[in-house]
């Protein structure tokens, strides 16, 4: 039977990841009849129950805050909308581009980077807590899914965009990049790396590049969106922002005068087709002069291929700025996640001293060995409502987090 183009492989550029050039899975497996490696590897993700839980784990705003802010689950929806777009405007392979957009966030804690803060600081001595590897963790091991492995077996490339996200961990030497320098490469990225090889030192493929900046776009997006519906940033404020105060004017000069949802809506999503044809456009132009032939060559370019221009990084920064100074550090904000850190520094601190109070499943776990990796496995599974509820059954002064 001679299959319709839509369950073919799709036709990409020289330099993007093929699905049928993969270097495959840890575990082999018969290839699907309807669908590519990446596709598979995309719906997996989406079945996972990591994936269900990020419906109630926190962007910036706990869930009870609000129907209409992000969470992490709509945020990973966004990103994987970006990715495909660009992949697609760039020759690239889609289906991969969504799926590790998709995943990125899957190792996050509940309440976002402060439960991850805290689960770090309770794990020093035992390897920390670092969210891309919990991502890892989860996908390789800690989904229960199927009867011949543990983990989603993902494809190599897939494994490869999760845990470079933010780029190669080790340099040329072999000794942890930068971003490592100080903690180092977490232990289970070092684990899996030892059995599955990924090749830490080199840039990710150019789909995983794409992912994490269609990251970038999002996030930076949606939090001034957030921002405003919270009260918290003014149209005003805004006006201080170049980048942004651009599109205000160019929003307000074709439609006048508008209400100030309406208006950072129009600007928003000028701001996004902005930055995605500035990323398509730049990483065009970089591609052009590398002239790769290979995914392998995009790897080991020795400097990210995908990117936005120097102008618009230089104004992205000041956006970024601009969120963390009026809405990441502003005083509710950071009032809720202190309360938020006590909640998963509690919950760490009594699990790890009375491992029998576990589900009968996690303390079978923690009793086999990794004592208090087990414990953060399960604490960072948590959902922001689950966490509560345990903390709010077994201590009296539960935080309000509003």
């Amino acid at each position: 039977m001679t299959l319709p183009y839509g369950f073919a492989e799709r036709p990409v550029a020289a330099y993007a990841c093929s699905p049928s050039a993969s270097r495959g899975r840890l575990h082999d497996e018969a290839p699907c009849a309807l669908r590519t490696l990446y596709q598979r590897d995309r719906d997996r993700i989406i079945h996972s129950s990591a994936f269900r839980r990020l419906t109630y784990k926190t962007q910036v705003f706990i869930y009870h805050e609000g129907d209409h802010y992000r969470t992490r689950l709509t945020h990973s929806l966004e990103v994987a909308q970006i990715a495909r777009t660009v992949a697609r405007a760039l020759g690239l392979d889609e289906d991969l581009a969504e799926a590790i957009a998709l995943a990125h966030d899957l190792g996050h804690t509940p309440f976002g980077h402060a439960g991850e803060e805290a689960l770090d600081e309770a794990m020093q001595g035992h390897g920390g807590f670092d969210h891309n590897a919990q991502s890892l963790r989860i996908v390789t091991r800690l989904e229960s899914r199927y009867a011949s492995f543990d983990g989603l077996n993902l494809a190599w490339e897939t494994l490869e965009g999760i845990v470079k996200h933010n780029g190669p961990l080790l340099d040329a030497s072999g000794a942890p990049s930068t971003r490592y320098a100080a903690k180092g490469v977490p232990t289970a990225v070092l684990n899996y790396d030892a059995i599955h090889p990924l090749s830490l030192s080199t840039f990710a493929s150019a789909e995983a590049q794409v992912a994490a900046l269609a990251d970038d776009i999002a996030y930076n997006n949606h939090d001034l969106d957030d921002g405003f519906r919270a009260g918290l940033i003014s149209v005003d404020k805004l006006r201080q922002v170049p980048l942004v105060a651009r599109f205000v004017a160019k929003v307000e000069e074709r439609h006048g005068e508008l209400a100030d949802q309406r208006l950072l809506y129009e600007v928003n999503r000028r701001l996004i087709s902005e930055m995605v044809q500035n990323l398509v456009t730049e990483t065009a132009a970089r591609l052009t002069r590398l002239a790769p032939k290979s995914a392998d060559d995009i790897r080991h370019a020795g400097y990210p291929v995908a990117g936005f221009s120097e102008d618009l990084t230089r104004e992205l920064a000041q956006v970024r700025a601009f969120l963390f100074a009026e809405f990441y550090l502003h005083p509710r904000i950071k009032a809720i996640m202190g309360g938020a850190q006590k909640v998963v520094a509690d919950l760490y601190a009594y699990f790890t001293s009375h491992p029998e109070k576990l589900p009968e499943s996690w303390r079978k776990t923690a009793a086999e060995g990794e004592h208090e990796r087990v414990i953060a496995d399960f604490v960072a599974g948590m959902t922001d409502r689950l966490a509560i509820d345990i903390h709010r059954g077994l201590f009296d002064d539960t935080p309000r987090l509003r």
